[in-house]
């Protein structure tokens, strides 16, 4: 009895945290008991999420459907119930309607999966363009149009994460920063092998190929920090290259990049990897 209260209480608990989390974090990571994706913050994953609940409403009922018609066979059919089968080889009707009905859900499903996959793909005009290099096992980040500067991103030792207040594997030394409400055009490619520049509440996922450059975009509308990880097994440390990115106000955007500027201007690639090898 006493640990069913128990269970009922912390099930109680992470509801309440999630509930919390959902309603009013920018910072927001997975907690414990939750049950939807981290709340977006792009039109993309805002996109994603109407679609998601279309899809399971869907797959619910038919679940359920397929649950109640297992459920009266084996009530109505069994041996006892039905000692003597019917010899009834075809149903024209039933044939159909097994055929038709689910065409007609496949397009349903058809016909917002377009227009996401559209949308995802006819990137509006940037406002920013970042570039990601996936390397094994950090991130270079270039400006190209604004100072044509370029930093290393690497993840945080536990001790270092710990001492700045960073999530577990997901905070770095050198986070990107982006402007709030703004188109944010981010082109991937690889150094090694296969990479995947991936943030969850920003709907994003684009593959960082070597010798090919991908696009994507995004538009952060609420500011504060969000994070993703690699999420193409790239390798021994592929768990150990995250992704932080600030969303700031355009007048702290502008701040930062003029300091950004003279921060990593004189930054060359001998230096960042003697840094990546201490």
């Amino acid at each position: 009895m006493r640990q069913a209260i128990f269970q009922a209480r912390t099930l109680a608990a992470g509801a309440f945290a999630a509930t919390t989390l959902w309603a009013g974090s920018a910072l927001a990571l997975p907690v414990d008991w939750q049950l939807n994706f981290q709340p977006a913050v792009t039109p993309v994953m805002e996109r994603i999420e109407e679609f998601h609940n279309l899809l399971l409403w869907l797959i619910t009922a038919i679940s359920l459907f397929v649950l109640a018609l297992l459920l009266w066979i084996m009530v109505r059919y069994n041996k006892r119930a039905n000692p003597v089968p019917s010899k009834t080889a075809h149903n024209t009707l039933l044939e159909v309607v097994w055929t038709v009905v689910p065409v007609v859900i496949l397009v349903i499903i058809a016909i917002p999966s377009f227009k996401l996959l559209y949308f995802e793909a006819d990137m509006p005009k940037p406002d920013v363009t970042i570039e990601a290099i996936g390397k094994q096992w950090f991130w270079t980040y270039q400006y190209p149009k604004a100072g044509n500067f370029q930093f290393d991103s690497l993840g945080l030792s536990d001790a270092d994460a710990d001492k700045k207040n960073e999530p577990r594997l997901l905070g770095v030394d050198n986070a990107i920063v982006v402007p709030v409400n703004k188109v944010v055009e981010v082109l991937t490619t690889g150094a090694d092998v296969i990479h995947s520049w991936a943030v969850p509440q920003f709907g994003v996922k684009m593959d960082a190929v070597p010798g090919r450059i991908n696009s994507t975009w995004f538009k952060a509308t609420k500011i504060g920090t969000y994070y993703g990880q690699c999420s193409e097994l790239c390798g021994a440390r592929h768990a150990y290259m995250p992704i932080e990115v600030h969303v700031v106000s355009e007048a702290d955007y502008d701040s930062w990049l003029a300091a950004a500027k003279k921060k990593f201007a004189a930054a060359d690639d001998s230096m960042r990897v003697a840094a990546l090898s201490k």
